[in-house]
């Protein structure tokens, strides 16, 4: 059997870069957005619009907040000093026997105005001395319970003085949002389900990994992280089109990592199962990837989907693929499966998901 080949495992980075995908969580989860950070990307959060420049070379996990000038980073909160629950207004331990019974929701407690508010924006006021304004012009506020305190706070925070955390796409990060945004368009998969498949396809290093992606490359991009620049990964389709596999752009995968990925038909594969014989689709080289000279061009300039090369094919061929996942949702699995299962090698395990139970029955 072939040696694996001698790779470095990928550094990833700790801070987000010019160009990278990166994942905003703003309010807490209140809204999620990728966005690529390019030099005019801008985020628009409320009636501001806010340029994503501030976050380049911040670590993954930075905090933010939306000052007048745009996204400024949050300083650590010092914890209190004693463990006493304190009054957000004057800093005094706030009595527990206290409850809400006793305030009426009539609109008159504020005496904050809204021409108040829109006069301190003008004047540069930060949306956190805005709050705290807010707070001291309220007349119930020192009556509430603290969780009402709390509360309060809170919801005036994510409307004057939202937060913004920047988080590092991932395989968890990329299918939860997908799952809470866009559903339908990672077929239903749950993160819990997505590790699963990993998991009983025994997807490792130098795994040579069959996928059938139609979930917008949320699998294949799963197994190349996990797979982290070693083994390969061949999406394979049906018809003459290829399948999207464009959430692999949010990964930030490596070039490494992003030239192990190849896309072939389908038809193309059992043929060559069937003949012995790579077909004219598949032996075509990667000169795409390649300079006039044959060198490999620089790793930034790859992506993910190109058709394998001959001698990747020759060892598919020799020795089938290691494991087998199909996501293939909305399909008809059983001949599908039936087609792709010569493919493997010997014993080599296979997933299969499906977004409802009878149609694997």
């Amino acid at each position: 059997m072939e040696p694996p080949p001698t790779t470095t495992t990928p550094v990833i980075p700790r801070e987000a870069w010019e160009g990278c995908s990166v994942l905003l969580d703003i309010n807490d989860g209140d809204r999620l957005a990728f966005f690529r950070l390019t030099a005019g990307a801008t985020v628009k959060i409320g009636d501001k619009s806010c340029s994503l420049q501030p976050l380049v070379g911040r670590p993954f996990g930075s905090l933010f907040r939306v000052g007048p000038s745009g996204l400024v980073p949050c300083a650590a909160e010092a914890p209190s000093q004693d463990g006493n629950i304190q009054d957000g207004a004057n800093g005094q331990a706030q009595d527990e026997t206290r409850d809400n019974r006793s305030l009426v929701d009539n609109n008159t407690a504020q005496t904050l105005s809204s021409e108040d508010i829109e006069a301190m924006k003008r004047e540069g006021a930060s949306g956190d001395a805005i709050v705290e304004a807010l707070i001291a012009n309220s007349s119930t506020f020192g009556n509430k319970t603290v969780f009402s305190q709390e509360k309060y706070k809170l919801k005036k925070q994510k409307k004057y003085a939202p937060k913004v955390l920047l988080r590092r796409p991932t395989t968890r990060s990329i299918c939860e949002t997908y799952f809470k945004k866009y559903p339908a368009r990672i077929g239903f998969m749950r993160v819990d389900t997505l590790s699963l498949l990993l998991s009983m396809a025994n997807v490792g290093a130098y795994s040579d990994v069959l996928v059938v992606d139609m979930v917008g490359g949320l699998v294949a991009g799963a197994v190349a992280e996990r797979l982290g620049g070693t083994g390969y990964v061949c999406s394979t389709y049906l018809g003459s089109a290829p399948s999207s596999i464009d959430i692999i752009k949010m990964y930030n995968l490596s070039g490494d990592m992003t030239s192990r990925i190849f896309q072939a038909q389908l038809s193309d594969l059992c043929s060559l199962q069937k003949s012995g014989n790579a077909p004219s689709a598949l032996s075509e080289s990667i000169q795409d990837c390649k300079g006039n000279n044959g060198a490999s061009i620089a790793p930034k300039s790859l992506r993910a989907g190109k058709a394998p090369s001959p001698e990747r094919i020759k060892y598919w061929e020799e020795h089938g693929f290691s494991s087998l996942i199909v996501a293939a949702p909305g399909h008809e699995v059983e001949s599908l499966v039936a087609d792709l299962l010569p493919l493997l090698s010997y014993s080599a395990p296979f997933a299969i998901y499906h977004q409802h139970l009878q149609t694997m029955l």
